[in-house]
């Protein structure tokens, strides 16, 4: 018996909060006090400052939204681009690898007067030009650390991060694969099916043979739209990668909300983030939790030693840059079912 979406939502969203209650209580045992003393003496209007900073993440990707979907329907509007991107914020953060966002933007897509064969070629287009600016600034943040020397390169960390960024990369290389090899590509895809049904792990062959064709139909029609305008492409690739400086910023603005202006500055805080990124990213767990939080300890404790401070930061940066995200994206999608 399958189960009812608003039912899994709710699960989704009861596990999510089981694992934040886990990694609230390690990360304030010992010194609740302190590091709930070192949030309430924050100011107030620095804190805005990282908040319209994680706002400004959304609003440069509702405009690669925005501008993707426009090919397709003229009258759609930055507003249904934003709401469809808050609420996909939301589903991406109750799911494990943030899966459950792209299904509701297709669908979303589709409400506002796209195929289904257009909606995911957008889907699709939004996740190559991200892909391809979270793997650059991963390159830069590497760079940089190499000629400034803030990391040490041993360790568990650094592994972490070879590791997160290349999946990364490896995810690109798949994708321009997948975009222009469609024949060798359903040729691999039909072996796969035909051992995966030989060991009965797929039970009807057909329809999962059907469902990747035409996934690699719609993937590879979507390439070619997005080769095809280079100068569009590269614009979403300069509004992904604007986006995603605006939230690695975020920390940075948090630290002068808690009066230290001198711990870390802003290409330290990019560098940083772009590693907890890059660990966060292959977490299976909703949200990356648990990797994000051991990532941003480890990394912003280089620059900061008080550790009441350290844990106050990270509580701070992980409400604004994720579970505000949840909030907004669930009143979003309350607000439009009500509708």
């Amino acid at each position: 018996m399958k189960k009812h979406p608003r039912l899994k939502n709710i699960l989704s969203i009861f596990f999510l909060l089981l694992l934040t209650t886990i990694v609230l209580y390690f990360s304030l045992k010992g010194d609740f006090s302190n590091i709930i003393s070192e949030v309430l003496s924050t100011n107030v209007f620095l804190l805005i400052v990282a908040f319209i900073f994680s706002m400004l993440y959304w609003f440069f990707k509702s405009m690669i939204l925005y501008n993707f979907t426009r090919k397709f329907n003229s009258n759609y509007t930055f507003k249904s681009a934003f709401r469809t991107q808050a609420v996909t914020q939301f589903f991406n953060a109750v799911t494990p690898f943030s899966s459950g966002g792209q299904p509701f933007q297709i669908y979303s897509l589709k409400k506002n007067g796209l195929t289904i064969s257009n909606a995911t070629n957008v889907t699709i287009e939004e996740f190559v030009v991200y892909q391809i600016a979270l793997v650059f600034l991963g390159i830069l943040a590497i760079l940089g650390n190499h000629l400034l020397n803030i990391f040490p390169y041993d360790g568990v960390l650094s592994k972490l991060v070879l590791l997160g960024f290349s999946i990364n990369t490896l995810v690109i290389i798949i994708l321009f694969i997948i975009a222009f090899g469609k024949k060798s590509n359903k040729f691999l895809i039909k072996i796969a099916i035909n051992i995966l049904t030989f060991f009965k792990i797929v039970k009807n062959r057909d329809k999962v043979l059907s469902d990747w064709n035409t996934y690699i139909n719609n993937f590879h029609s979507g390439a070619k739209i997005l080769i095809a305008n280079k100068k569009e492409f590269f614009l979403n690739i300069l509004y992904s990668f604007l986006g995603l400086i605006c939230l690695y910023i975020v920390p940075l603005w948090i630290l002068f909300s808690m009066g230290d202006f001198a711990s870390f500055n802003a290409l330290q805080a990019i560098i940083a983030s772009a590693y907890v990124m890059l660990i966060g990213s292959f977490v299976p767990l909703p949200g990356g939790t648990g990797g994000i939080e051991y990532g941003f300890i480890k990394f912003f404790g280089v620059f900061i030693i008080n550790d009441s401070k350290l844990r106050a930061l990270m509580l701070l940066w992980r409400f604004i840059t994720f579970y505000m995200g949840i909030i907004v994206g669930g009143i979003a999608l309350n607000i439009k079912e009500r509708k």
